[in-house]
């Protein structure tokens, strides 16, 4: 019986040499029968890069330049018309992709942006969990889309890669909406998957080149992995991440409602290319929230408890602050968990914990590697009881 998803590795040392990354993408593609196995001439596909945040490609935030245009011109000598698009944390998407070094790639090689600004409601009745979403009007106008994702670490989710990155598909405040009505870990995981089994992506690149460990998923270090990864399945591509990095899948629910709702993959996957050994890393050399999901409760006291003493919380360190306001714009709760609450701004923020829903929008869009997240003690104790 041959494996239910199929995933290629292939090995890619650095970006300086901008050929061999075109020519690793490349082999990736053909690893998995090519893009004409996936697409067809004249097809409209929208490239969703991850676009979080306007940071230089330095800071690895977002897939390398030298990597997109190796996806555009893979799909481009496969007849496919394209286009691409995110709708960031913060900015405009065209200031963003500029700020990446996207926008120079994307206008020389011939590829507009789409609307990710403006959003048409899409009924879902076919969800498990949401039943509509407002999607970008450059994705509804596209026959399918493409994920171009980074490799990284991320506060809620633990990983961002394949399947996360279809919430960029959400434009603009939509997105806050989300983290306010889902914020603990299992309702946003239904949700993403929803989402995807809406957007139905096509095809996955994941940017591991230089892929983000520690403080993701803006703000964290460079880890060379030195991996191209590729699928048509978000679910596989995602749980080959989780093993990469030595991630045990029973910490993201992620995992659990792809595989029953069908979404994808997460177990039986053949791997094509390089042998995925040659990537797994050793966790005390790759940082990542490595700490379960605290139990889902239905309010009253005992939330409360859970959220104050188990349940991992954002801090604010203060050399780092430059009171800039991105945590307090980001926050979703009404009223901000984080805020300047005693109305001293030559201060950092500070946090109400009993407003915070721990949807982490502060730590993800900090420009400035300020915000932390924090397990306090007995939620350390209670969680390695539970494993």
């Amino acid at each position: 019986m041959s494996p239910a998803a199929t995933v290629a590795l292939v090995f890619c040392e650095s970006y300086e040499d901008e050929a061999a990354v075109l020519a690793a993408v490349a082999r990736g593609f053909d690893l998995l029968g090519g893009a004409g196995r996936f697409f067809q001439p004249g097809e409209q596909i929208v490239l969703k890069p991850n676009m979080l945040s306007p940071d230089t490609p330095d800071k690895n935030v977002s897939p390398h330049p030298a990597v997109f245009r190796g996806v555009i011109k893979a799909l481009q000598a496969a007849g496919v018309q394209l286009t691409y698009g995110d709708s960031p944390g913060f900015g405009k998407p065209s200031a963003v992709a500029r700020r990446m070094g996207l926008s120079r790639v994307a206008d020389e090689c011939g590829v507009p942006l789409a609307d990710f600004e403006e959003a048409e409601t899409v009924s879902f009745p076919e969800g498990h969990f949401v039943k509509q979403f407002d999607i970008a009007k450059g994705v509804l106008a596209a026959d399918g889309l493409v994920s171009v994702a980074k490799f990284k670490t991320h506060g809620m989710m633990r990983i961002t890669g394949a399947i996360k990155n279809q919430f960029g598909c959400v434009p603009g405040a939509r997105k806050a909406g989300f983290h306010a009505r889902m914020s603990d870990e299992d309702k946003f995981a239904r949700m993403l998957v929803d989402l995807n089994l809406l957007l139905k992506p096509r095809f996955c690149v994941m940017d591991g080149i230089v892929a983000m460990q520690g403080n993701g998923p803006r703000n964290g270090d460079p880890y060379p992995l030195k991996a191209l990864l590729f699928s048509n399945d978000m679910a596989a591509l995602d749980a080959t991440m989780a093993r990469i990095i030595q991630l045990d899948p029973r910490l993201s629910s992620v995992f659990r409602y792809a595989q029953e709702w069908g979404l994808g993959e997460t177990q039986d996957i053949e791997y094509v290319g390089e042998p995925l050994e040659r990537f797994i890393v050793n966790p005390a050399e790759f940082k990542a929230n490595r700490e379960p999901a605290p139990t889902t409760v239905v309010g009253g006291f005992l939330e409360t408890f859970l959220k104050q003493y188990v349940v991992a919380r954002p801090y604010i360190e203060e050399d780092k602050c430059v009171r800039c306001g991105n945590c307090v714009h980001a926050c979703p709760s009404t009223p901000k968990a984080v805020n300047w609450h005693d109305g001293d701004r030559t201060k950092a923020p500070s946090y109400h914990y009993e407003d915070c829903i721990r949807c982490y929008c502060c730590q993800e869009l900090c420009p400035f590697d300020a915000v932390q997240v924090e397990t306090p003690p007995l939620g350390k104790f209670l969680n390695r009881l539970r494993l």
